[in-house]
């Protein structure tokens, strides 16, 4: 049996969301379309607004923004700086 110490604790999409804020992200809508930029907050609903925003769908450059509010009932999923 693993101890406590050794195993890892489950973390919580928010809070993960939240310690990324300032960081690039890349967000995938329902639609397909994805947004590309610096997130500058987060809420509890999972609403983003991007700074510097860029919109693809699939590889395709589709248009530059300032800013973008992204509600959270149309995200997918959202992938970190890290990642990208």
């Amino acid at each position: 049996m693993k101890s406590l110490s050794s195993q890892q604790h489950p973390k919580r999409p928010l809070t993960v969301l939240q310690k990324a804020i300032n960081k690039k992200v890349a967000v995938r809508l329902k639609n397909e379309n994805e947004y590309r930029g610096k997130m500058s907050n987060v809420d509890s609903y999972m609403n983003l607004i991007l700074e510097d925003a860029e919109e693809f769908n699939g590889q395709t450059h589709i248009a530059n923004y300032g800013k973008v509010v992204i509600r959270g009932n149309n995200v997918l999923f959202i992938r970190l700086e890290d990642e990208i």
